[in-house]
């Protein structure tokens, strides 16, 4: 057993006394209300999940294990001559709770590297594929398609798997799957983009950078990758990607049915392709301008202009957030150190500088401030990975990070199959008093 799995061992065994006895003697007290508004409006705010991996604070950002992104950003053990921090200690972290040594770096990279052989078959799948396929597709269907390889469905099957044993091979196969994700988003975007010229992976890389390498896209886009990746891994449980991974796994469907779900949910519109509408909406502002970089002035009016007109600033505001987003600043300041004379980013720049204030003096905006889409976008294209269908895959490698940690403690804590209770619209009319 390795030393990181041996960690985690401990650490559900402290735990699951913790669990059994909120079940068993407080499993009546209440937690909150919910309204017909909740039950109508996507059980917006109702507080039916747990997860220990991530907490969106209104006034913090995500917290991953009680640590601010700063300060995981700072605390985290930073891979030799670069700026950010080892992914691989990043999931160290959002597993166990605990920060990683360097000696726990070198015992999680060995056991990310000698998982991350990907089957020929996978590849095979891909090239069969209509090149004009969306990458997120493909992404998903490559996920899919290595579902023969579950430890999880080879050990249930074989019936002698006892449920406390559950998180066992869900463990494998979800740090199985993470190795190889990397891998997988390199080879779609070389498939579909430059023309299918597949570059091999550097084992001697940690992750991050053998994603860079695999991408052919020079340094620092290796920094960029890992704080990408650490950025979008989690974000509560209640968001339709981490959501969708949770409930798919609470089936005990294993970790490629969940996160190949997972990425389906992270597709839609209302969720993952946030960023890749912002860069748009960017591109047209830059046209609009003739190319020339505004003044505040300027841009002052032309936010107002565009609210006049009844369209939203993309990238601004947040469901639960009541202050800029901490990713987005994260990035801010990546950008003012490594590219902030990119005409782009200086559009980005003065976005910020005036449409919060602007925001406010609307009064419709419960929070007028910056979300993480309001930045990633732009680091992208400027690194040369300008292909917007392509982002949210980049989000997905990340993302998975998050919901695999919450499936194997879901596991190990013995959470249930997930089935709310419906009601009808009569019933609600009923409550409510409505009597025609």
């Amino acid at each position: 057993m390795s030393k990181l799995k041996e960690k985690l061992l401990s650490k559900i065994n402290s735990w699951r006394p913790r669990t059994t006895r909120l079940l068993k003697e407080y499993s009546n007290v209440k937690v909150g209300e919910v309204n017909i508004g909740q039950v109508i409006g996507g059980a917006r705010d109702v507080k039916c999940l747990v997860t220990d991996i991530s907490y969106l604070d209104p006034n913090e950002g995500i917290r991953f294990r009680g640590y601010t992104i700063p300060e995981v950003l700072d605390k985290l053990p930073k891979v030799p001559g670069c700026e950010m921090p080892y992914v691989e200690g990043f999931f160290y972290l959002l597993l166990t709770g605990d920060l990683p040594t360097a000696e726990d770096i070198d015992d999680i990279k060995e056991e990310f590297n000698k998982r991350q052989h990907v089957p020929e078959y996978v590849f095979d799948v891909l090239r069969a594929m209509p090149i004009d396929s969306h990458p997120m597709v493909m992404f998903s269907m490559a996920i899919l398609s290595m579902q023969k390889e579950s430890v999880f469905n080879k050990k249930y099957e074989e019936g002698h798997l006892h449920k406390q044993d559950y998180w066992d091979p869900t463990y494998e196969d979800g740090l199985n799957l993470l190795a190889k994700l990397p891998q997988i988003a390199a080879f779609i975007y070389r498939l579909k983009y430059k023309n299918g010229e597949i570059i091999k992976p550097d084992v001697s890389l940690d992750l991050g950078g053998n994603f860079a390498h695999m991408m052919g896209v020079k340094k620092p886009y290796d920094d960029v990758s890992r704080l990408y990746f650490i950025l979008h891994s989690d974000h509560e449980s209640g968001n339709v990607s981490a959501h969708t991974g949770h409930l798919v796994a609470s089936a005990l469907s294993d970790i490629y049915y969940a996160i190949s779900s997972m990425i389906n949910g992270l597709a839609g519109p209302l969720h993952g392709l946030a960023n890749q509408e912002v860069l748009k909406w960017l591109h047209e502002v830059y046209e609009k301008m003739g190319g020339k970089i505004p003044t505040e002035e300027e841009m002052r009016k032309f936010v107002w202009d565009t609210l006049a007109d009844g369209q939203v600033i993309p990238g601004y505001g947040h469901a639960v957030l009541r202050k800029t987003d901490p990713r987005y600043t994260a990035q801010r300041e990546f950008c003012l150190k490594h590219m902030a004379d990119d005409p782009l980013f200086k559009y980005v720049d003065v976005i910020y500088k005036v449409t919060p204030s602007i925001l406010l003096e609307q009064g419709k905006a419960k929070d007028p401030w910056p979300n993480v889409d309001a930045q990633s976008g732009v680091i992208q294209w400027y690194y040369g990975v300008r292909e917007y269908d392509f982002y949210t895959v980049l989000f997905g490698v990340g993302r998975a990070l998050g919901v695999v940690a919450n499936i194997i403690w879901d596991r190990a804590l013995g959470y249930p199959i997930e089935r709310p209770k419906s009601v009808t619209t009569k019933m609600l009319e009923d409550i409510a008093g409505i009597k025609n």
